[in-house]
């Protein structure tokens, strides 16, 4: 389905002169009733498919409607839970060492990949390692006989279960058998541990306790969702118990990967309830009279957390460190106000959707790795995470001034930067440089894949963190942290960007892909987008070196003012628009090959600023001829906000609210991103690519209007206030 917004009729300057009201002596944005408008509430039902959730970037814990997993095994992941599979039979880690692929001419050069190689090795290592579930956590109620009851959801009655978004606390209150049960849960905000309180008589009568459980994990599917594990092949793993005065510690061991589950609390019995299945139950222990409170902590570990390390904090101390950590990232970073004031109808839905992205990124994303597509939530193509989505997930939190949380994650550079020199000179024989991996997991290891390996526009992005860092810290030591990193990064820029010696000029490919992933590698050559970015980030990185004092490599400076013009598309009207590359059939407008997939060509003049050589009315052009013929149906995730960020640059400012609130751009009652038809839900892709297109619409960008405050969004209707937020480039 094709989707033309009014702007097209209109003229370019609608909207651009406008000036959104603004009182710079009013009060400070009231943060707190802001967040707590939108806690998201669920009543009576069970979504089958997301989990309301608390964590802390690095860890988080999905729900059903008792808080717990009591009915529906949502995950618990932590960014560090990995396993790796079995070797393909008949195969040794040897046989996985020496894998090779296929051998691809780049322009005399035979350069050696990581496809075409023997298949059960590259399902191998495509699926391993893989994310797992570390555990479920789920209420167990007894009969007064001191029978378990086998209780399903419809045995409760007036469920509501409520996320407190200010102190990042659940809370669910229901009746069973007429008595009254309030659970609680929370996640601490540095250790990958939760705490409960059950409050209920069930409790003083001993007919109420919890239970957990451990499902096997393994990486021969490439989405694993809404659920992640296989429950009912118990014999594959196997857990065992070491109990204290007051603790107990559950080990759980599939293939040679070891993980660790502490309970500490209120005193508690344990009773596992088969040696050939996985689950114990928990229960209040006897002796006087019981109190009707149950608390507890549950704390996650890695194999390397050996018996006898910290024991997981009490639950009074997470429920505590809860309210202060969410308190902080609620008042201590960037913040924009679109509901108090405005007029314009829209901006209650969109103020619901910047909030429980806010919360949900920092539940899902925060973390010292690179996020996967779906978070923490589920698994999504095998749970590794992809380079060129790392910019969509991540790079809100720098205009957002989230500093905290971009260094735990945008260090993934330096860590990896030995496994991407190795992949661009060691195995593809380039002369210098490091290629950064297009999906790959936590050692930096490239994942096989012609996609995989023949994406390129996941390169310039380190160069683009270090430019907003170095924004936000202009000193020396900026500078010097991501010296290796830039040069790496650019080095490799010129190596593959090839001198035609027939044009003069530095062409783009081929073999490559380009954004939207749809064209022929071997016929690709001189993308727009990919050629613009490039110019952009080797811009970058001559600042860089010219700022650290130091000369700037003569090739960067070549290639930046040598790399071929963007290609152009005539119609038979003798308009231009920019082409998606160089040589595409002039039909490409009205071919849906080309035009059902990321429209990468608004990027040109929205998600990036203007670049060298960049015509804006061609831009422009090609802009409105996008949101025309483009087939916005099979749009998803991040799409949207890129075409909200071309939108704004362009001056539609009411367009760029239509593309952040189109129809196939959809958010659930609690704010997960839905993924449609394309992928499972949450892409969280669409909630980072949100963020970012608000800060850079509401604080402005490089070049923007002067005087004009929130310069992306529209001059009636909408009164926009902002603190502590950063401008985009």
């Amino acid at each position: 389905m094709l989707w033309l917004p009014l702007a097209i009729i209109l003229p370019l300057h609608s909207y651009s002169q406008s000036t959104t009201r603004h009182d710079a002596l009013e009060r400070p944005i009231d943060r707190r009733t802001l967040v707590t408008r939108f806690n998201p509430t669920r009543q009576d039902t069970i979504s089958a498919t997301t989990p309301m959730q608390v964590g802390n970037g690095n860890f988080a814990f999905g729900s059903d409607i008792t808080s717990l997993q009591t009915f529906l095994p949502f995950a618990t992941m932590a960014a560090w839970g990995w396993k790796n599979d079995s070797l393909p039979e008949g195969r040794t880690h040897t046989d996985v060492d020496g894998y090779q692929g296929v051998k691809w001419d780049n322009h005399g050069r035979l350069v050696q990949y990581d496809f075409g190689g023997p298949p059960d090795i590259e399902a191998w290592l495509r699926g391993s390692p893989n994310r797992v579930n570390l555990g479920r956590v789920g209420l167990r109620f007894w009969s007064k006989e001191n029978v378990v009851l086998n209780v399903t959801e419809g045995d409760l009655q007036s469920a509501k279960q409520t996320l407190d978004l200010w102190t990042g606390t659940l809370t669910s209150r229901f009746k069973f058998q007429e008595e009254e049960v309030r659970v609680r849960v929370v996640s601490d905000f540095e250790t990958d541990t939760i705490a409960f309180e059950i409050q209920s008589e069930l409790v003083r009568d001993g007919r109420l306790g919890l239970f957990v459980d451990f499902p096997w994990c393994e990486g021969k599917e490439k989405f694993s969702a809404p659920f992640v594990g296989l429950w009912h092949v118990p014999e594959k793993h196997t857990t065992n118990i070491t109990l204290t005065s007051l603790s107990a510690r559950i080990a759980h061991r599939m293939e040679d990967s070891l993980f660790y589950t502490d309970i500490l609390g209120d005193k508690f019995s344990v009773v596992r309830h088969s040696p050939t299945n996985h689950m114990y139950d928990i229960r209040p222990l006897e002796g006087g009279r019981r109190p009707p409170t149950f608390s507890l902590s549950v704390s996650f570990s890695s194999g390397s957390s050996a018996p006898g390390s910290k024991p997981p904090p009490s639950p009074s101390r997470i429920f505590a460190a809860s309210k202060e950590g969410w308190e902080r990232f609620w008042t201590g970073s960037g913040f924009v106000d679109l509901l108090t004031g405005s007029t314009d109808p829209r901006a209650e839905e969109l103020q619901r959707r910047i909030v429980l992205s806010r919360y949900l990124m920092r539940v899902n994303e925060a973390g010292d790795t690179p996020p996967q597509e779906s978070g923490l939530v589920n698994n999504g193509w095998f749970g590794k995470f992809h380079m060129e989505m790392y910019f969509w997930h991540s790079a809100h939190w720098a205009l957002w001034n989230d500093w905290d949380v971009l260094h735990r994650s945008s260090s993934i550079y330096s860590r990896f930067l030995p496994a991407a020199t190795a992949l661009a000179q060691t195995q593809q024989g380039w002369a210098k440089g490091a290629r950064w991996p297009k999906m790959a997991d936590p050692s930096g290891r490239s994942s096989p894949g012609e996609i995989n390996n023949l994406l390129i526009w996941q390169q310039p992005h380190p160069l683009i963190f270090a430019a907003y860092e170095h924004r936000a810290f202009p000193n020396k030591a900026t500078l010097r942290k991501w010296r290796g990193v830039v040069k790496a990064t650019a080095d490799w820029m010129s190596e593959f960007a090839w001198n035609n010696e027939t044009t003069g000029r530095y062409d783009l490919g081929p073999p490559m892909y380009v954004v939207s992933e749809d064209t022929s590698p071997n016929s690709t050559v001189n993308p727009a987008f990919e050629l613009a970015y490039w110019r952009l980030g080797l811009e970058i990185a001559e600042d860089w070196f010219e700022k650290l004092g130091e000369p700037v490599p003569r090739q960067w400076t070549r290639v930046r003012q040598g790399l071929a013009p963007l290609p152009v598309d005539k119609d038979q009207q003798g308009e231009l628009t920019y082409s998606v590359y160089e040589g595409i059939e002039q039909t490409f407008w009205t071919d849906s090959k080309y035009t059902s997939d990321h429209p990468a060509l608004v990027g040109l003049h929205g998600w990036l600023p203007p670049t060298e050589g960049l015509d804006l009315s061609v831009a422009q052009k090609t802009a409105r001829k996008v949101w025309s013929h483009w087939n916005t149906s099979n749009c998803w995730g991040w799409d949207f906000p890129m075409l909200a960020m071309s939108a704004a640059r362009n001056g539609f400012h009411s367009e760029a609210i239509d593309f952040l609130l189109h129809r196939e751009f959809q958010f659930d009652d609690i704010g997960m991103p839905i993924g449609g038809t394309r992928v499972p839900t949450p892409y969280f892709p669409g909630s980072g690519s949100l963020l970012y297109a608000v800060g850079m619409m509401a604080k402005g960008w490089d070049g923007n209007p002067e005087g004009r405050i929130a310069p992306g969004f529209p001059a009636y209707g909408w009164r926009v206030r902002v603190e502590g937020l950063s401008r985009a480039l």
